[in-house]
């Protein structure tokens, strides 16, 4: 069995029986919001939860992740409040104001942990429980945090970069979207870690038009380039313009999924991405904060519940299209 089977053994292993306990454990909370609302009514609002994350305008990434946190609190009868800012400062600032207002949990990505640990901290040691959801995987447990749900990104970048080498890539470009993002950079640095000969490109995330002419830039100055490495949904459809723009006979490949990048696995233009499941990821931080206030659980034992990584390529994307056409994949 090889590194990359046995990892998604253990992810979906982790998320089956993350999905099991969220069925079946505090029947008793379940039971009084529903003799609150009344039978066949959606359940009282028993708790508000904060989820604050780092995503930027304009990046579909994170309808997934939104979506998977809006369906676990319209079942668990949670009030979400659901506050984005790409900003660390900005962000840790979201954490402070949620902490005085004293909500019932905060979700939270930390991709920029540096900026955030203090405010998380401070939330922690006022009672209020913490999750980390999708960046923060090697450092959720310093703050405190109950849980974390995503993948390791140093091991995703690790698994792609030696589906390159296996594939017989030569020189890799690897693009980041946004700078200090150590999410980002992981992944970059893992992918480099399979296929030592891959190159960072850093492009300005917020402003496509910048990602597409550096990276037509790239592409047109290097023609030893045999692919291109995006690191979400929707900068890898703007790479297919950059890919045209320049010429290049450049495969492309990606991480992160939306209903577009389906489109194009299915027709060849992109050849795999890779799959973190971000719907899994909102949906399970929401569930763990109810299942905590609710029955005392925490969930993952103090080990990250791994989302990922997964390939989507042409022998499985059918499989994965019914559910990308539904915004959950």
């Amino acid at each position: 069995m090889t590194r990359y089977r046995r990892i998604s053994v253990a992810v979906a292993v982790a998320a089956s029986a993350t999905l099991t306990l969220t069925a079946c454990s505090s029947s008793g909370g379940r039971q009084q919001a529903e003799a609150t609302a009344g039978a066949g009514a959606a359940p009282a609002k028993i708790m508000t939860v904060a989820f604050i994350t780092h995503a930027a305008a304009g990046d579909t990434f994170w309808d997934l992740v939104r979506k998977g946190a809006e369906d676990a609190a319209e079942k668990d009868g949670v009030t979400l409040e659901y506050t984005p800012d790409p900003d660390g400062a900005n962000q840790a600032n979201l954490v402070k104001q949620a902490m005085d207002k004293g909500v019932d949990g905060i979700a939270v990505t930390l991709a920029k942990p540096d900026a955030l640990s203090g405010n998380v901290r401070s939330a922690v040691q006022a009672g209020i429980p913490v999750v980390a959801l999708n960046a923060g995987s090697d450092v959720w447990r310093d703050m405190g945090v109950l849980s974390y749900f995503g993948q390791d990104e140093k091991i995703a970048g690790e698994e792609a970069g030696k589906r390159l080498t296996s594939e017989g890539a030569q020189k890799v470009v690897c693009v980041i979207q946004e700078q200090g993002h150590v999410g980002l950079e992981s992944r970059c640095d893992g992918v480099a870690a399979g296929h030592p000969q891959t190159e960072k490109l850093y492009v300005t995330g917020t402003d496509m038009g910048d990602v597409q002419s550096k990276v037509t830039a790239k592409l047109q100055q290097d023609a030893s380039v045999t692919h291109v490495m995006m690191l979400g949904a929707p900068f890898a459809m703007t790479a297919i313009k950059s890919i045209q723009e320049s010429g290049s006979k450049a495969k492309l490949v990606s991480f992160d999924m939306n209903k577009d990048i389906v489109a194009q696995i299915k027709a060849g233009t992109v050849a795999w991405a890779v799959d973190q499941q971000p719907y899994l990821q909102g949906y399970l931080a929401v569930d763990s904060l109810w299942l905590h206030k609710t029955n005392g659980n925490v969930v993952g034992g103090g080990q990250p519940v791994l989302t990922g990584p997964s390939f989507v390529d042409s022998s499985n994307v059918a499989a994965v299209e019914q559910f990308a056409a539904n915004g959950k994949r």
